[in-house]
């Protein structure tokens, strides 16, 4: 018998409920293990969570939760799942009235309080004086940083370096711990394929393998081993489910995904998180096939409770709940809190609608009081793990400090192995004698250089390009990304006359990315081609530096220039990190998390696509400035491709350059057929053909020919990122099991048929190193 935390019919009573939690625990601890549904994705793995459900701790903070609940009144319970709080940009006093509310017991977490006299009079209220001593629990957006800012999350999975990732959300845990902060609304976990939304800055990318890996190590990062360090916090798994799916790229947008896509492409990272012991889960604004996130039962009951096993608790997003009246779906807000609630929404954001109603709803029997139960105790069951009730305080002796010496030496390596070299013709790494003009929009903007959602960034504290490249000429020519104005082109341009070389620092201002900020033209804002295009009269090698928080069309100018780096938005230590790789103290080691397309036109772009009846053949492809005029009216082609675009991204997926040369061996497989329950080793030699050190990042995908559906062209199952000293040659193994090539169909089904498949490893997700073997 397995406990599985479901509503109890509402009939049980209380001292009936206590004894049924008393058994289940029992026969959990004591049964043996259940027959596995072969339906289900990799059972095995989500036993830690069950495991955690049955340990002394955790039967001890169950037994706590049951007392608590037994004692609570309907109100008190509604108040646990209110979450209050103001926008980022409001600061003022404590109104009495929500002094009240927390004395009351009417409110159970707080969001965007900064002021930490503030924190400490809500906390001491909530225990000292209100009946039953619940501590509150305050939350902030702490996403890729709190002071010391790491790259935008986008960036940090350029990285393709897990470490970099929880060592990142380590720090951020520890310095906003410090102010009181115990909640974040971060890892953002959203798969992406299209550049135009504003939120890729925040997304782990485009593939489901990666975000695993990045899922994990936010985790990890922001929660450590244990939920009860008070310098660590709770993780959010968002936006459940779909958001990056919206169509068009345009933010909010309704999200259409097939059953094959949600399970195979959407769902994996947030499994991983949930392995992982994530305790909050927030919802999407979006709807999914019809059904907005938040009164999505399929999605928060069925899937993420009785299939993941999560037992934390579910925040809306924003205002979210009431938002599906305008979606359509729900009728009022007594109607929203009614759908939200028999959905599987643990706790509501900002708007008011289970305050007003809940009450109601239960005692007009809409709502059974045992699905209220049901959410406080995940929301208890959160606040035990953080230890609130034993240390509902900032400890005297927290450690967190604000822009920590090693923590921005860590912040500096984060952002150089984020960059990714795009192009290089032979001009990086810079001399040291090399005359220098810097110039550009963000060449000297360090509050720009955070990126998006970094609400208690700041910009004295960050390092500019300006700031670190103290040798060279500075002529900034344009003052914001958008500037549109050429009145100091002149000064910059004969300023490059005197120069070796131009590096050229532009891209977007934070403004520009994140939520609401979607783009339907992703060229570089402003006048900023115009002054590229004037340089490169010039004849003098540019690098250019992109600080953006999404890849940029540069397809028309990218043959001007000599060097590329895509920066992302690299944080508090940019400028320093541009430096060290400028001059070749350091090597650009990251790798695109994403496709990056020729023009937003290609969009939504994916490496992991479909085949297509009529696939594009080199071939046979015709340009459209290679058709004939007067030409006959055909399908030119016959196949799958843009006239003018083609059917190739500007730089697919995993793309990255170095300062060396590394040369791969012919890829092998340990056998050339693999049945159930068994498993094969695939090695590759690496050899840094260079004379200098560097950092590689071995790509393992598959390529399942044959399926019951169809199967996409390419799929990440394995990565490492290695260093290779000159000279160095080193064979990379990596274990692939049956399992890791299954897959869900449209019915459901998680299985594997036998059958070719062909595994690639290389550089890039483009790479025709292959080896064929065979599914028993």
């Amino acid at each position: 018998m397995k406990l599985n935390y479901k509503p109890i019919p509402q009939q049980t009573s209380k001292a009936e409920l206590i004894i049924l939690f008393i058994i289940c625990a029992f026969f959990n601890a004591c049964s043996p293990s259940q027959t596995k549904d072969a339906s289900q994705k990799n059972t095995d793995k989500t036993t830690q969570t069950d495991r955690l459900k049955t340990s002394p701790t955790d039967k001890k903070i169950e037994a706590r939760i049951e007392a608590l609940l037994s004692k609570m009144s309907i109100q008190e319970k509604i108040g646990q799942l209110n979450l209050r709080g103001t926008s980022s940009r409001v600061k003022g006093s404590l109104p009495e009235e929500l002094l009240d509310k927390v004395r009351n017991g009417e409110i159970g977490a707080f969001l965007n309080v900064m002021d930490t006299a503030h924190i400490r009079k809500l906390q001491e209220i909530a225990v000292k004086e209100s009946k039953h001593g619940i501590p509150l629990i305050f939350a902030r957006d702490v996403i890729h940083g709190f002071k010391t800012i790491f790259p935008i999350p986008l960036g940090q999975a350029a990285s393709w370096n897990p470490a970099i990732v929880e060592e990142g959300s380590k720090i951020a845990a520890l310095e906003a711990s410090s102010v009181g902060i115990r909640w974040t609304f971060a890892p953002m976990l959203d798969i992406c394929q299209d550049s135009r939304w504003g939120r890729i800055a925040e997304s782990p990318g485009e593939d489901p393998y990666l975000a695993q890996a990045m899922a994990a190590a936010y985790v990890k990062g922001f929660q450590g081993d244990k939920l009860s360090d008070p310098t660590r916090i709770a993780a959010c798994a968002k936006h459940f489910i779909g958001y990056g799916a919206a169509i068009g790229g345009r933010d909010y947008n309704t999200a259409i995904i097939s059953d094959e896509q949600l399970h195979n492409l959407y769902l994996p990272p947030f499994e991983q998180a949930v392995k992982n012991r994530v305790a909050t889960f927030m919802t999407s604004f979006n709807e999914v096939n019809g059904v907005p996130a938040s009164g999505n039962k399929k999605l928060l009951t069925k899937v993420l409770r009785e299939k993941f096993k999560f037992d934390g608790f579910v925040v809306s997003d924003w205002n979210s709940v009431i938002e599906m009246i305008a979606h359509g779906f729900a009728q009022d807000q007594k109607h929203a809190a009614e759908l939200a609630a028999k959905a599987g929404m643990d706790m509501e954001m900002t708007s008011q609608a289970y305050e007003k109603f809940l009450e109601v709803l239960i005692k007009d029997g809409l709502v059974p009081e045992a699905q209220l139960d049901f959410y406080v105790r995940n929301i208890l069951r959160i606040k035990f793990r953080l230890n609130l009730f034993e240390q509902p305080f900032i400890p005297a002796n927290h450690p967190g400090k604000f822009y920590a010496k090693d923590n921005l030496q860590k912040a500096k390596d984060a952002a150089i192995e984020s960059t990714v070299l795009l192009k290089n013709n032979n001009v990086l790494p810079l001399k040291p004698d090399t005359k220098i003009l810097l110039t550009g929009p963000l060449a000297n903007k360090g509050r720009e250089q955070l990126g998006t959602w970094t609400f208690d960034g700041e910009g004295d504290p960050s390092v500019t390009p300006k700031e670190a490249l103290t040798q060279a000429s500075f002529v900034e020519g344009l003052s914001f990304s958008r500037d549109k104005s050429s009145s100091n082109f002149k000064q910059v341009l004969d300023a490059a006359r005197k120069v070796d070389v131009i590096v050229f620092v532009g891209g977007e201002e934070a403004i520009l990315s994140g939520e609401a900020h979607s783009r339907a033209n992703i060229k570089l804002p402003g006048a900023q081609e115009q002054l590229l295009t004037e340089l490169a009269t010039l004849n003098k090698p540019i690098v250019l530096v992109i600080m953006a928080g999404r890849p940029i069309n540069i397809t028309n100018y990218l043959k001007d220039m000599q060097a590329v780096l895509m920066m992302w938005h690299p944080g508090t230590m940019g400028g320093p990190a541009l430096k060290e790789m400028l001059f070749g103290e350091a090597e650009p080691s990251g790798r695109l998390p994403v496709s990056w397309p020729k023009a937003a036109g290609q969009l939504p772009y994916f490496y992991n696509h479909k085949n297509t009846g009529r696939p594009a053949n080199p071939k046979k492809f015709v340009n459209i400035d290679d058709i004939p005029v007067g030409a006959w009216q055909s399908s030119l082609g016959n196949e799958s491709h843009y006239l003018d675009l083609g059917y190739t991204p500007l730089f697919p997926f995993g793309y990255g350059l170095s300062y060396s040369k590394v040369v791969y061996g012919k890829v092998q497989a340990s056998d050339n057929e693999l049945g159930k329950g068994k498993s094969i080793q695939v090695t590759v030699e690496i050899t840094n053909k260079g004379d200098r050190n560097t950092t590689e990042v071995v790509q393992l995908y598959a390529h399942d020919k044959v399926g019951r559906i169809t199967r996409p062209v390419r799929e990440l199952k394995r990565f490492k990122k290695i260093k290779l000293v000159a000279g160095q040659s080193q064979t990379v193994q990596f274990t692939l099991a049956y399992e890791d090539f299954m897959y869900y169909d449209n019915a459901g089904k998680y299985a594997l048929e036998p059958g070719e498949i062909v595994l690639y490893a290389g550089n890039n997700a483009t790479t025709k190193n292959k080896v064929s073997i065979t599914i028993k």
